[in-house]
C-alpha cells in the first residue's frame, strides 16, 4: 500500500504570528518555522500502520516555497519513505483553490491508495483542503476523524459530533482527515536523522505539474485591504452603590450580551 501523507511548514505557534501589513500575507519570517503538528500526527497515523504492515510505501508531499525543503525532511527522519515537494514562487498567498488544486495534480504523481491529512493547519486555518483534494480526485473522504482504522481494501474512521458519534468507511482510495485527537507523533532519532539525507526527495514547479497560478477558471482570490487589531479598550468598571445590578443589567444589555 502506498500513503500520501500531506504536510506544511508553518510559523511556531509558540512565537509571534503576524500579517504582513503591505501584502497581506502572514509574516513566516516573525517566528521560528516548523511542521505543522497536525502534520505530524497525520504521519504518525501512516506510520502505525507501516510499523504493522512492512510493505506499507509513504510518501511526503507538501507545497510551498523552496526553503521548507529542511522543514519537509523531518518527516523523512520520522519515517517516511520519501517526499515530493511543490515550490514555486506562483504559490505565493496561494488561496485554497490554488493549493488543493496543486495538492492534487502532486498526489496524482504519486498515485496513492491513501491520503491523510490534518482537519486544519495552525497557520490558515482553512479546514477545506482534505474535502478539496478529495473532490478533485474524484475518491471519497473521511474527514475530522478521532480514530482510524486501515484496511488493505478501505479505510474507516470515528467522528465526533455534536449529538453522537458516526462510524465512517470508505473503499479506497481515499483521502481522510484527523484531528489532535489521534496520538502525538514520535521524534525523529538520530539514525532516522542520518537516513533522512539519503532518502529520495523530489522538488517540482507548477509547470512540471501542469499548473498555471495565473489560470483564472479555477477559484482564486486576492486581499483587497487589511490593518492591525486596534488596541484593546480598557474595560467599565462598576462600583457597587447600590445600583451595580441595574448597571450591568444596562450594560448586558447595550453590548446584545442578553
Amino acid at each position: 500500500m502506498k500513503i500520501v501523507v500531506l504536510v506544511k511548514e508553518v510559523p511556531d505557534t509558540y512565537g509571534d504570528r503576524k500579517l504582513n501589513l503591505e501584502t497581506g500575507l502572514a509574516d513566516r519570517e516573525a517566528s521560528e518555522k516548523v511542521l505543522d503538528e497536525i502534520g505530524e500526527r497525520s504521519l504518525e497515523v501512516a506510520l502505525k500502520h507501516a510499523d504493522a504492515n512492512p510493505d506499507t510505501e509513504i510518501v511526503v508531499v507538501s507545497a510551498g516555497s523552496e526553503g521548507a525543503a529542511a522543514t519537509i525532511r523531518k518527516g523523512l527522519a520520522m519515517g517516511a519513505g520519501s517526499a515530493l515537494q511543490v515550490a514555486d514562487e506562483g504559490l505565493l498567498g496561494a488561496d485554497l483553490g490554488l493549493t488543493a488544486e496543486v495538492l492534487a495534480a502532486a498526489i496524482r504523481r504519486v498515485e496513492p491508495d491513501l491520503v491523510i491529512a490534518g482537519n486544519q493547519s495552525t497557520d490558515g486555518s482553512g479546514g477545506m483542503i482534505a474535502s478539496m483534494v478529495a473532490e478533485l480526485l474524484d475518491v471519497p473522504a473521511l474527514t475530522n476523524l478521532s480514530a482510524v482504522e486501515i484496511g488493505s481494501d478501505a479505510v474507516s474512521g470515528t467522528r465526533a459530533s455534536d449529538g453522537a458519534t458516526l462510524q465512517v468507511t470508505a473503499p479506497l482510495p481515499a483521502v481522510v482527515s484527523i484531528t489532535e485527537a489521534l496520538p502525538d507523533a514520535r521524534f525523529p532519532n538520530f539514525k532516522g536523522i542520518m537516513a533522512a539525507k539519503k532518502k529520495p526527495f523530489e522538488t517540482v514547479s507548477l509547470a512540471d505539474l501542469g499548473i498555471d497560478p495565473e489560470d483564472h477558471s479555477a477559484s482564486r482570490s486576492i486581499v483587497i485591504g487589511i490593518s492591525e487589531k486596534p488596541p484593546r479598550e480598557a474595560g467599565v468598571k462598576i462600583t457597587d452603590e447600590g445600583d451595580a445590578g441595574e448597571k450591568l443589567a444596562e450594560f448586558l444589555v447595550a453590548n446584545r450580551l442578553v
